[in-house]
């Protein structure tokens, strides 16, 4: 899978005829090949993806006709290649990726290929907005290998067992199930520490009576999935269920409120209203949602700030939450691809409260 034919629409639609491509995951959207070191230039009429000998056999086993694969050595160095390659295209007006190159790589890359590079600018952040059906499938089959870890672990919580094993069995399940990685260090927090977003996962221990909130997911053909839930160990409280019920309500609004072209921060505002309105206003301190795809959060966002429309094609994340500090919090998150007539839910797995 790679994204020439798009990229030089791009191009062409911003007066460039060539870009130079040194992030990982663009080199891996604009080839379809995942590699650490070396470049992919992509030009009006041709494309290559130039590596070192760790690589090479791969890179030209996974290439298909459209990308021309060469080798980099100490005889041939990478800026040479390049240099061949800029004359082989003919290409002068060349962009690099000014968003992710430092300005010290930006002169050194001009330095040595003699040019004055123009800016990528959004290039590769307004092309990776919209997900393909291929890249869609990625992310379903991501999803699935989450949401099979997530019910093997929930046979597997008990009181005793610590975050950090609980933290274990998900990477452990996830990797067994044909993940290839995961798409973030998942968190998975129990009692008090529910109520930290981000917490990390440690050696307190799951007691009757707690909440345990898992927010994790994995890498499929290098794309990302991503959900949390929220479940009760033994009982639930009427007030950590009333929080929940809360959490989930304002789950449902973003996702009614979500639909291609419409801006972030108003589905964030059709599930903040539930929130505020149960009283929990100031406890939801982060936005609704993100989009994600080679990486876990990509623009555009579905928060306060998000004065962008979400396009079609977009995933995002659905993840409203309630806080109470050093007590408990809730979190539940599904993935939703934003299309022209509403959200289409990718994310299968229950979302009532599971009480263990």
């Amino acid at each position: 899978m790679n994204n020439i034919a798009g990229i030089r629409e791009e191009l062409k639609r911003r007066g460039l005829d060539a870009v130079l491509v040194t992030d990982e995951r663009n080199q891996r959207y604009a080839a379809g090949f995942p590699f650490t070191d070396g470049a992919v230039l992509v030009a009006a009429e041709r494309a290559y993806l130039i590596t070192d000998s760790r690589y090479i056999e791969a890179a030209e086993a996974a290439a298909d006709d459209c990308v021309t694969v060469w080798l980099f050595d100490g005889e041939h160095p990478l800026s040479a290649r390049l240099r061949e390659a800029l004359a082989a295209c003919g290409a002068e007006r060349l962009a690099a990726e000014d968003r992710t190159l430092s300005r010290a790589h930006w002169l050194d890359w001009e330095k040595k290929l003699e040019r004055t590079f123009l800016p990528a600018g959004d290039l590769f952040q307004t092309l990776r907005a919209v997900k393909s059906e291929e890249e869609i499938a990625s992310m379903v089959a991501a999803q699935r290998i989450s949401e099979a870890a997530l019910e093997e672990v929930l046979h597997l919580l008990r009181p005793g067992m610590t975050e950090r094993e609980a933290a274990a069995e998900l990477v452990y399940c996830m990797l067994r199930h044909g993940a290839e990685g995961n798409s973030f260090d998942p968190i998975v927090v129990t009692g008090s520490k529910t109520s930290l977003p981000h917490g990390v996962p440690g050696d307190k221990v799951i007691q009757a009576g707690d909440f345990v909130t898992m927010d994790f997911g994995c890498l499929k053909n290098g794309y990302c999935s991503d959900m949390t839930r929220t479940v009760a160990i033994g009982s639930a409280t009427d007030e950590m269920k009333n929080v929940y019920d809360v959490v989930l309500r304002a789950q449902l609004a973003g996702i009614r409120a979500a639909k291609a072209g419409v801006l972030g921060r108003d589905i964030d505002r059709a599930a903040r209203k539930v929130i505020e309105e149960a009283g929990f206003g100031p406890y939801f301190g982060h936005g609704f949602g993100h989009c994600l795809g080679l990486e876990i959060h990509e623009p555009p966002f579905a928060s306060p700030k998000g004065d962008k429309p979400l396009p079609a094609g977009s995933l995002s994340s659905a993840e409203p939450g309630i806080y109470l500090p050093g007590r408990f919090g809730v979190r539940i998150e599904d993935v939703m691809i934003l299309r022209e007539t509403g959200a289409e839910l990718i994310t299968r797995a229950p979302k009532e409260l599971i009480i263990l």
